[in-house]
């Protein structure tokens, strides 16, 4: 799977964060930080590897600032994106089951290595619902992506 990584600094969890995808077989495809000459600014690479998800040249992202809360709501700006912020596996299974996320966004603060571990585990292991009512909350979202409302 090709995933595109963004953090706004080179903090040890960023790294841990590559390092892991890789180790899963993932292709890598760094931004902000994790790239040299790239802007590190939050909301340009946030948005950076969030547009990679949304034009296809991703399958998914995995975004990253502080708090988590900055890279989510630059992704979730670029139409085609349903970033997540997870600060638990419980939440990032969620987040994929019910919401079809396709961008993780992750806390460089409180994203401990193990945590980090058990996140990606319950992110990769989950599949979106066949629900009826999931996939319709779904759609409505990308009514949303469209400046339509849901009805």
């Amino acid at each position: 799977m090709r995933i595109a990584v963004s953090s706004d600094m080179d903090e040890p969890v960023a790294r841990s964060l590559v390092a892991a995808l890789r180790e899963r077989g993932h292709d890598v495809r760094p931004h902000g930080a994790l790239r040299p000459g790239d802007d590190p600014q939050w909301a340009v690479c946030s948005a950076a590897a969030a547009r990679e998800v949304a034009d296809g040249t991703a399958d998914q992202a995995v975004v990253c600032c502080w708090t988590g809360t900055g890279a989510s709501i630059a992704a979730n700006k670029v139409p085609g994106v349903r970033a997540a912020l997870c600060t638990d596996a419980c939440t990032a299974d969620g987040a994929r089951r019910w919401n079809d996320a396709n961008v993780l966004a992750l806390s460089l603060r409180l994203t401990s290595q193990p945590l980090l571990t058990e996140i990606l585990d319950a992110w990769f292991a989950g599949e979106p619902s066949a629900d009826a009512e999931d996939r319709q909350n779904v759609d409505r979202v990308r009514l949303l992506d469209h400046g339509r409302t849901p009805v």
